[in-house]
């Protein structure tokens, strides 16, 4: 069994509530859950230390508020995913087809949602990642993981494009990350799901979803959480910068 070497590492997974953010906690500490509570409770019971913390990450004033709150339980932080994130299929035109083709209820675009996307999609990352190699630095860590989660239709989403957009404009913070944090041992890697059921998704989208995927199927919650957890671990020591699709092989075809 491969040794991750993340014992004792301190970790901060935003949107930890549910899917993706809930697995990777359980993942860490070794399903889907709909509270926090839950998801600390399964941790407690299996041995692992958790606690939930609920932030309301529009307003960046609770940015280093979040990072304290880590550090008051637990002590330094080692490690921040990203996960948390807000989306409400948009797109530029009213257009009956793309709600066939979606099964999803979609709006034009308008100001107050733009600014949603990319508040909590970009703005806040991009600041947590900002509060977390700052600490970092100060006391001289010189070890650091940063995991973001994006879209693997972040370059192009059509009906779902200020959620695409604010994903790539997270990227690009991602990317520059990795550059200006590598000489204090952090590494910057994105993670990039395709259709990954979380709960959203009814029986006939996940049908239609599937048949765009050479594996037959759409992700689970796991499939994304093993993946961060190695960007997170000692193997992936010499990745960073990079952006890992993992979605089964969609959008190969």
């Amino acid at each position: 069994m491969i040794d991750t070497q993340l014992k004792d590492r301190i970790a901060i997974i935003t949107g930890g509530n549910h899917g993706i953010g809930a697995s990777t906690a359980k993942k860490y500490q070794e399903n889907r859950a709909k509270t926090a509570d839950k998801v600390v409770r399964e941790i407690h019971e299996n041995g692992g230390q958790a606690e939930s913390f609920e932030i309301d990450l529009f307003n960046i004033q609770n940015i280093p508020v979040l990072v304290d709150k880590a550090e008051q339980v637990f002590g330094p932080v080692d490690i921040l995913v990203n996960n948390a994130a807000y989306c409400n299929p948009d797109t530029f035109v009213s257009d009956e087809f793309v709600e066939e083709k979606t099964g999803l209820n979609v709006n034009t675009i308008s100001v107050d949602d733009q600014e949603k996307h990319f508040a909590i999609n970009t703005r806040s990352t991009s600041l947590l990642m900002k509060e977390f190699a700052n600490r970092l630095i100060v006391r001289k860590s010189n070890w650091g993981r940063i995991i973001n989660i994006s879209t693997d239709w972040a370059e192009c989403f059509p009906s779902s494009i200020s959620y695409g957009a604010s994903k790539m404009a997270m990227e690009a913070y991602s990317r520059a990350a990795a550059v200006e944090l590598g000489k204090y041992g952090v590494t910057v890697n994105i993670v990039s799901p395709g259709p990954t059921q979380t709960g959203w998704m009814s029986p006939e989208i996940e049908e239609t979803q599937a048949k765009h995927c050479p594996l037959g199927r759409v992700g689970q919650p796991e499939d994304i959480a093993d993946v961060i957890v190695f960007l997170a671990s000692q193997q992936a020591r010499w990745v960073t910068g990079q952006r890992l699709f993992v979605g089964g092989g969609n959008r190969i075809v």
